[in-house]
């Protein structure tokens, strides 16, 4: 996996050279995120971003179906998010979820997530001759809000206030190879400091999505993150994060629907609590409403 994300990077700078033009932001993605992922993008500066996501329960298999409605009338996740842009190339955020993934051993992740983030540009792609490339680092951290449950084989035990955190950290690079194509890579770090039993407490991941331009409002959207440690190369029941979508640029807001295996929304939580398998129908149908404020 490593190998892959390295062979994807060279690729997306392959015969460029950087010149030193004054950069031009080309937009890559239209929004901060892409489904599961994070974007290259950042807000404006004074920009603020309110966002509503939701992930339902499953479309098929032995928990979704005409019994739930096709996962209609379940909600596997839900976030409220407030995010800021301190510059054009630094943004903050605060959100709350839902939480709860699960290993496949059925032991339940964290909860009641109460979510800080901070995304930092550090390149801009260039229109010509300039950075080939947008580069961004992502900073999560997120605590659980759940009540203390009794208990030394269930996570929300919590004997120490550090128990309930956990902190991803991410490098994403970008490239937007016409008006119409995108590409992007990206590799990760998750740690917990609270883990199951013979669990990891450190999680690496990759990452690729890309977007294809359609109509003037209207784009295809995908990602994929694999997550990867001693633990899940040797225990089956994990799987990787695959998402498709539509997403729709109104100018004021940007709304995304979605399919994915992703039963939550934030990194901490679907990336080492992956087990969603798209083949036994254990997907779900999502959506996500960003409106953008100047303040």
């Amino acid at each position: 996996m490593r190998h892959l994300f390295f062979c994807l990077l060279f690729i997306l700078s392959l015969g460029y050279e950087s010149q030193g033009q004054d950069l031009v932001h080309l937009q890559t993605f239209k929004d901060t995120r892409v489904i599961n992922t994070h974007s290259t993008e950042t807000l404006n500066k004074r920009r603020l971003d309110v966002r509503i996501g939701h992930r339902f329960g499953d479309i098929a298999g032995d928990r979704g179906g005409f019994s739930t409605f096709y996962g209609l009338e379940s909600a596997a996740d839900v976030l409220f998010a407030f995010e800021y842009g301190l510059s054009d190339q630094l943004m903050i955020g605060v959100s709350r979820a839902k939480g709860g993934g699960s290993l496949p051993n059925g032991t339940r992740g964290l909860d009641q997530l109460l979510s800080f983030t901070a995304k930092y540009r550090l390149l801009t792609q260039a229109e010509e001759n300039g950075n080939p490339v947008s580069v961004a680092v992502l900073g999560v951290g997120t605590m659980s809000a759940a009540e203390r449950i009794e208990g030394a084989d269930v996570l929300q035990n919590f004997e120490r206030f550090a128990h309930r955190f956990a902190y991803h950290g991410q490098l994403i690079t970008a490239r937007k190879f016409s008006d119409i194509f995108s590409l992007q890579a990206s590799i990760g770090i998750t740690y917990r400091n609270l883990v199951p039993f013979g669990d990891d407490n450190i999680v690496y991941s990759a990452g690729a999505a890309s977007r294809l331009q359609i109509t003037k409002v209207l784009g295809l959207i995908l990602d994929a993150t694999f997550p990867f440690s001693d633990y899940r190369s040797a225990t089956d029941g994990f799987s990787p994060v695959l998402g498709i979508g539509f997403e729709f640029d109104t100018g004021g807001h940007v709304f995304q629907v979605n399919l994915t295996n992703a039963t939550q929304i934030m990194e901490t939580d679907y990336i080492p609590y992956s087990t969603a398998q798209w083949t036994d129908g254990e997907f779900r149908l999502g959506f996500t409403i960003s409106r953008l404020f100047n303040l």
